[in-house]
């Protein structure tokens, strides 16, 4: 399978809707950009205040709390999310952009002084836990155990109940150190936050916390090896975005609408809809298909070509409406950062060894990132 093949393809042409199944359940799955970015803001029939069910396959095996703010709508979404969003908004500032610069710079300055190195492990994880830890305000030795997560935290498929099970102790003995430490960022945000003028429940800080930590975390790591492999791949997009560093900002919309990194994610059916000809019962789970609009020929022209400067390019990676990704700035800053050092510093990276992650979405399956990606970067002279 060629990382440019898109296996929707067949499906969307022959309508908006495909049967899939997940968990031994029916669950439609709509495809193309209009289908999707309509059903993404018509919350009131595709809800997301489901517990467990915005991710699919279901998560109520491997955590035991609600993830806030994405498993509730509005207007509960919207105050729940503002309690954390001034931590999402930090990319904007300039201390913050540095301090992402400092990591990349630290992490790929090392790599190119090995002969060869492994992406996953050695750069995409611990950039993607480092950064995290700049941006939610904690110590950034914290990082240390969650780089010791791996790729998955709710998706290792031997482990992850017991990856679930530490994730959940490791958040509360944090919270209780923030009861007494303000010093403690996100952890001592949550400890003092209200909701509705009352403070936040232990299962509700679990909450937040429990999404900042698992959601988000496969897309960027799987992100960061893909971004290097295309580079690899294709020498002249450095060249390119060196000529016109600019360029830089439509090459990160580009990568992520060809990567789409989140490949689809689910609401639920709340009291029975007709979906393009389809009939979706009450209560049934529905999958919205990012990665099927993100190619949708109606929309892209050539959308299996890689096109360093498409525009427009209204993808929807990060989704769409009340519940896009909180998470989009700072991953957009992290991608342009990576870009930035790779024209500053690197002629050209030679793979070595690539193993392809393939992931598999009911009778679809895709190439997003690698299980290990072995490179030599070759500095620029």
């Amino acid at each position: 399978m060629k990382p440019t093949d898109d296996p929707f393809k067949s499906a969307r042409e022959a309508g908006p809707v495909v049967g899939c199944e997940f968990q031994g359940k029916p669950v439609p799955m709509l495809l193309g950009h209009k289908a999707i970015r309509d059903a993404a803001r018509d919350w009131k029939t595709l809800s997301s205040n489901a517990a467990f069910r915005v991710p699919i396959p279901s998560e109520e095996t491997v955590r035991s709390v609600r993830q806030l703010p994405i498993e509730t709508d509005p207007p509960e979404h919207t105050e729940y999310r503002r309690i954390i969003e001034p931590f999402f908004n930090r990319p904007r500032e300039p201390e913050m952009q540095e301090r992402i610069r400092a990591l990349i710079d630290a992490l790929l300055a090392a790599a190119m002084a090995e002969e060869a190195v492994e992406v996953v492990g050695q750069i995409a994880l611990p950039l993607q836990s480092r950064a995290l830890a700049v941006l939610l305000g904690v110590p950034e030795n914290e990082a240390d155990e969650w780089i010791g997560w791996g790729v998955n935290v709710l998706r290792d498929k031997e482990l992850s109940v017991e990856k679930g099970a530490r994730l959940e102790e490791y958040i509360h003995e944090k919270l209780d150190l923030a009861a007494t430490d303000p010093g403690l960022g996100l952890f001592s945000t949550l400890v003092r936050a209200e909701f509705r003028g009352r403070p936040l429940t232990r299962e509700e800080m679990l909450g937040f916390a429990n999404l900042v930590f698992a959601g988000g975390r496969d897309t960027v790591i799987h992100s960061v090896s893909s971004i290097l492999a295309h580079v690899a791949d294709h020498p002249a997009t450095l060249a390119a975005l060196r000529e016109d560093p600019k360029r830089i900002l439509s090459a990160t919309e580009e990568l992520m609408r060809h990567l789409s990194p989140l490949a689809h994610i689910g609401r639920v059916c709340t009291h029975g809809a007709d979906l393009h000809g389809t009939r979706v019962a009450p209560d049934q789970s529905v999958s919205l298909c990012w990665a099927s609009a993100n190619r949708d020929p109606a929309v892209f022209d050539s959308p299996d070509e890689f096109r360093l400067d498409r525009k427009p390019n209204p993808h929807i990676a990060f989704g769409s409406g009340a519940h896009t990704c909180i998470g989009a700035l700072h991953a957009r800053v992290l991608f342009r950062t990576l870009l930035q050092w790779l024209v500053d510093h690197v002629s050209r990276i030679e793979v070595i060894e690539r193993q392809e992650h393939i992931e598999s979405i009911s009778q679809f399956e895709r190439p997003l990132g690698y299980d290990k990606l072995v490179v030599r970067l070759v500095r620029r002279d």
